[in-house]
């Protein structure tokens, strides 16, 4: 096996941990709850806490990287997140509970952008769009199946035993990096994150991705939430609202792989395009679903799912074809942070108008057109020169 391979599997199984962490845990709340007698706000602690931990460790990991190396740093990724897993499946009350989850996503936001940036280095060019389709069905199967899964541990065993069974799995993969990742490996230069973000931006391939995600993934997490409340009020159970992600998945596959197979030769803009209007046509349609609409919904959900994952994964195989070897540290950082925030201000953002004006089917509208916002930026090619991937843009101008 090629050391970058293996380097690809070691951030791709660390990727997996840290998805199951951020999706599973949240069917244990009611649970947690329960056992630990705590309120909602503090059960929000707990699940928000990892995020946090998350959040705050992407703009650390440039500096300990350069300090460290790439390979130090992801052993102490995954024995920092094993000890915290362990930690949290132990935690007598509430309060300790969110101190080690936050020091799980802590030791989790280490490995992300590492991991990522040193696959992407190591991964020719030309390859890039099929390790892009690699870490786009792990971020999609995992978040599928994951909750699921959790909540068959919870119910069997408990949800002790649903935090504490990523500390086994993180030990497996630091014995995996432990014999794998090189240790001869170059210390990286120190290129600062704050100061170099400005100077990535401007790179065009790398800013319209991120907006991209902002406006399409970002959008799609808020609409989820909304739809799970106003499904609610037309007479869906939690159990219809939570196997919509099916067809999601789905389409979301689907829409993966045309990414991968069309990037070469239709061009990322033409592959957005179509996207977008996808995912802005589902979200539309949620609109038209009324009390039993089951096929309805399903038949929304294949279209966003579709739609974001068409722009997500060409978004990210994009993204990262301009960035040179020094500054792929840095650009992965920032790349994980517009996630993270995407993640975030989709869900308060859309979820604030729909408590705002109570409607959602105004919140729908506003959603579908959030989603087209990016084609303003489409209306000229997205310049790459020394590419062969991007040359279709030019030719479709």
């Amino acid at each position: 096996m090629f050391r970058r391979h293996r380097i690809t599997l070691v951030y791709l199984f660390g990727f997996s941990l840290d998805l199951v962490n951020m999706f599973a845990s949240n069917v244990a709340m009611p649970s947690i709850g329960t056992d630990l007698h705590t309120s909602t706000g503090t059960l929000a602690w707990i699940s928000a806490a990892y995020t946090l931990g998350l959040t705050l460790a992407i703009p650390c990991a440039t500096r300990w990287a350069s300090a460290w190396g790439e390979r130090a740093t992801l052993l102490a990724s995954l024995g920092g997140f094993a000890v915290a897993a362990l930690l949290a499946g132990i935690a007598p009350n509430a309060s300790l509970l969110v101190v080690c989850r936050l020091a799980q996503g802590l030791a989790g936001g280490l490995l992300i952008p590492v991991g990522q940036a040193w696959a992407y280095r190591l991964t020719p060019v030309s390859e890039r769009a099929a390790l892009t389709t690699r870490i786009m069905a792990i971020a999609l199967f995992v978040p599928a199946l994951s909750p699921w899964a959790g909540g068959l541990l919870t119910q069997w065993v408990s949800w002790r035993a649903l935090l504490a069974a990523s500390a086994p799995a993180a030990l497996v993969v630091f014995a995996l990096a432990a014999s794998w990742l090189p240790s001869d490996q170059t210390r990286l230069p120190h290129v600062p994150f704050l100061s170099s973000v400005p100077r990535l931006l401007r790179i065009p391939t790398l800013r319209l991705p991120m907006l991209i995600y902002l406006l399409v993934p970002g959008v799609f997490v808020g609409v989820n939430l909304v739809a799970a409340i106003d499904l609610a009020r037309r007479g869906f159970a939690p159990t219809d609202v939570g196997v919509l992600m099916l067809p999601w998945a789905m389409a979301s596959a689907v829409g993966i792989g045309l990414s991968r197979r069309w990037f070469a030769r239709q061009g990322p803009r033409r592959l957005f395009f179509i996207g977008m209007v996808a995912q802005s046509l589902g979200i539309a349609w949620l609109a038209t679903v009324r009390e039993g609409g089951h096929a309805s919904a399903a038949v929304a959900y294949l279209c966003m799912g579709f739609g974001g994952s068409l722009c997500s994964s060409t978004a990210q195989t994009l993204a990262f074809l301009d960035i040179a070897a020094d500054d792929m540290l840095p650009a992965s950082a920032a790349w994980n942070l517009n996630r993270q925030w995407a993640f975030f201000i989709g869900p308060v953002a859309l979820g604030g108008l729909l408590a705002v004006t109570g409607h959602a089917t105004i919140t729908y509208v506003v959603a579908a057109c959030l989603s087209l916002a990016p084609m303003i930026f489409l209306r000229r090619p997205i310049l790459h020169t020394s590419s062969p991937h991007l040359e279709t843009d030019h030719d479709h101008a």
